[in-house]
């Protein structure tokens, strides 16, 4: 539980940061607002087309006596938004991550300059392209893993009385993870810290990780929240890279 609440700290402590720097604020919002666009045009595509994909799917159900196929394909439509939501929340970092790329890049290196003794910050040593590529190669690595995961829960959802307990819960913190992984991957990558080795770090520390992540999915839940969270994310998740490298720091 201790761990948990050093997470929690380094969630509050970022989005101190950005408010007593609100440049860098203006700067990370951009990218997310640019995410969520897309996002939200995607899942109004969902909704309106997803009843007549259902149909496409089931046609098996066309000559069910009523109302047994429309509860059916109902449901169906309902279990199909829900798992767009939830692709939505677990994706929605690392695609704005890979969008705003630069930008994240300096709020994170400002912060571990505001933290550094010296006034410096760590730098990967690889050409800017080469940085590119590795970033986008692990994004895509882990918005893979994150769409498995989303499938599996999904299913989940459906078994009796779990699907209405535990999965949620499970969701709520299998997402956490996630998002403290896409976020510190910015500060890690920096140190030449590729994905292997990042989850090998954060799975030594789940209740670091959890504290940091399931606040923020709880509050990714909420419409254009994640916008306004996202600088904060980047920096509160540089301090607490700090924190599982053992760097020395000061207060944020």
């Amino acid at each position: 539980m201790r761990d948990f609440g050093v997470g929690f700290a380094y969630f509050v402590r970022g989005q101190r940061w950005v408010v007593r720097n609100p440049r860098e604020f203006g700067v990370g919002i951009v990218p997310a607002l640019v995410t969520l666009v897309l996002y939200v045009a995607a899942l109004v595509a969902v909704v309106a087309w997803g009843g007549d994909v259902t149909e496409t799917v089931t046609p098996f159900a066309d000559h069910w006596p009523s109302p047994w196929a429309g509860l059916f394909r109902g449901a169906l439509d309902i279990a199909l938004i829900a798992l767009a939501v939830l692709a939505a929340v677990l994706t929605f970092t690392a695609v704005t991550l890979v969008i705003g790329s630069p930008f994240y890049d300096v709020i994170s290196e400002r912060v571990d300059r505001s933290m550094s003794a010296d006034g410096t910050a760590p730098e990967s040593g690889l050409a800017w392209w080469l940085e590119l590529w590795v970033s986008l190669r692990d994004s895509v690595r882990i918005l893979v893993r994150a769409m498995v995961w989303a499938v599996v829960l999904f299913v989940l959802g459906f078994v009796p009385v779990i699907g209405q307990t535990v999965i949620p819960v499970a969701a709520i913190f299998v997402t956490g993870f996630f998002l403290t992984q896409e976020l510190t991957a910015v500060a890690l990558q920096r140190r030449a810290i590729h994905l292997r080795e990042q989850l090998a770090l954060l799975r030594a520390r789940r209740g670091l990780a959890w504290g940091f992540g399931v606040p923020l999915g709880v509050a990714f839940l909420v419409p254009f929240v994640a916008v306004f969270l996202m600088p904060g994310g980047v920096a509160g998740a540089t301090l607490l890279t700090r924190e599982l490298l053992g760097e020395p720091g000061t207060t944020a």
